[in-house]
């Protein structure tokens, strides 16, 4: 069965569900930055999923990786997986820009996080779900 580690459902927004991976938005404004969390239990590290969800995953990353450029316009997508502080298999998508505030060094722990407001949200979480449910992306 599964549950979204506390820390993940904590930090991010949901924002819809694919196949594999449940697709989160990290509250974090200074950067587009959507996470993927494959729901599937118990699962830590990518080479503990079976072959088909490995394949799946990589078309997901690729998937949510292209649409949020093409959404955000961004000069660089960083992709990663550490899970150094939450042990649940997760993807961080990050749109890069080169005047974004730690370019060129990563995002973690760069500056203490900034949250969306709800007026942001209100105006922009239609875009980011159309630009993620759409198929022609």
């Amino acid at each position: 069965m599964f549950e979204l580690h506390p820390r993940l459902n904590a930090d991010t927004i949901p924002v819809i569900d694919w196949p594999l991976c449940r697709i989160l938005l990290m509250n974090e404004c200074s950067w587009p930055w959507l996470v993927l969390v494959p729901r599937r239990h118990g699962i830590t590290e990518i080479h503990e999923l079976d072959g088909g969800d490995q394949e799946l995953l990589i078309k997901e990353i690729a998937a949510a990786s292209r649409r949020l450029q093409n959404l955000s316009g961004a000069d660089k997508m960083n992709v990663a997986a550490l899970g150094n502080m939450v042990p649940q298999l997760h993807i961080h998508v990050i749109a890069r820009f080169q005047d974004d505030p730690a370019w060129p060094k990563p995002v973690f722990g760069f500056q203490p996080p900034a949250s969306y407001n709800s007026e942001f949200l209100a105006r922009h979480m239609p875009q980011l779900i159309a630009a993620l449910t759409d198929d022609t992306n």
